[in-house]
């Protein structure tokens, strides 16, 4: 194993809980959720890890964690004592809000689908950096890479695609997949004037860089983006938030993207709204109707924020939710 670079070996019938919580550095003992969601530490470790949906494998890359300091704006409804409760109760630091971002790249059959490009180093957090060289571990080229679907465009999840400074693009030659409604969204003219002040420089960067881009493809609805995956509407986050729905054999993986991005926060309360959900009340319905779906068809699910490696399944717990880490 390369310095820095983190895998698991795990089973497909789930986690032990006290060596699963050693592994990556819990502050409390994994428990078989109830109330309280056991996740691993934001800082379980960079790496990729690999899994199969079927015939497809799935990589997990860690770009790294936003330590983000407590902030009563985060959640509109919910303050800071109420976060670090529910930071506690699931067996994490309650010091700062551990968001961790993971990028997914999908191998069907000879071709490489990568979901969103990390945050691009430098670009967002200085403790987001890992990307590229967790690539070249896992032994993925990013010039191989033909197609990225992308969730949305917040910075977290398309700065990747930009250099730094010039905006040339980093993967010239993939087709970037996106919802119709969140690119229109975004490139409307005049819309970078209408956005709230801390917004304005990423609308203004979209809007010098991606209709320049001649690599986009814009889908409208529910379909499928390549083969095997489909596009599922899931807005409230951003007007356009998708996520992905893979498909292989009996098995299925729902990338939720940002969805339910912090679970510890989200599944207890999916009530929370929080200050990066453009349509607070819309989030929410949307996060209600997709994990259901996610319980009543049993699938698994990973997302963007999740601990790393970011896969899990949820289960129905009173009026919330209850999440699981658990190793494909």
């Amino acid at each position: 194993m390369k310095t820095g670079v983190f895998m698991l070996n795990i089973s497909r019938r789930g986690v032990v809980a006290a060596g699963f919580a050693a592994a990556l550095g819990l502050n409390s003992r994994l428990a078989i959720v109830g109330a309280a969601q056991a996740q691993p530490a934001p800082d379980a470790g960079k790496g990729f890890y690999k899994y199969k949906i079927g015939s497809v494998e799935v990589t997990a890359l860690y770009d790294g964690v936003w330590k983000k300091p407590h902030d009563p704006a985060f959640i509109k409804n919910a303050g800071i004592d109420e976060t670090k409760e529910a930071l506690a109760k699931a067996g994490m630091t309650a010091d700062y809000v551990p968001i961790p971002l993971t990028v997914i790249v999908l191998k069907i059959g000879d071709k490489l689908v990568m979901i969103d490009s990390g945050s691009g180093v430098g670009q967002w957090q200085p403790t987001a950096v890992s990307l590229p060289d967790n690539l070249k571990g896992a032994g993925i080229d990013p010039a191989k890479i033909g197609t990225i679907l992308i969730s949305h465009f917040h910075p977290d999840h398309i700065f990747g695609l930009m250099e730094k400074g010039s905006n040339a693009p980093n993967y010239p030659n993939a087709e970037l997949v996106v919802s119709a409604t969140e690119y229109k969204w975004w490139t409307e003219p005049g819309r970078v004037e209408k956005l709230p002040e801390g917004r304005k420089p990423l609308g203004a960067r979209i809007q010098a860089a991606f209709p320049t881009w001649k690599n986009f493809r814009l889908v409208d609805g529910e379909t499928e983006v390549v083969p095997g995956v489909r596009l599922v509407n899931a807005p409230g986050h951003t007007p356009g938030h998708s996520a992905f729905l893979l498909a292989s054999g009996n098995q299925q993986l729902m990338i939720s993207n940002d969805v339910a991005y912090v679970p510890a926060l989200l599944a207890p309360h999916p009530e929370w709204q929080g200050a990066y959900d453009q349509d607070g009340p819309l989030a929410v319905e949307t996060r209600r109707k997709l994990l259901d779906r996610v319980i009543s068809d049993k699938m698994a699910i990973c997302g963007a924020h999740f601990p790393f490696p970011g896969a899990g399944r949820f289960v129905k717990d009173g009026a919330g939710y209850a999440f699981t880490p658990v190793q494909l």
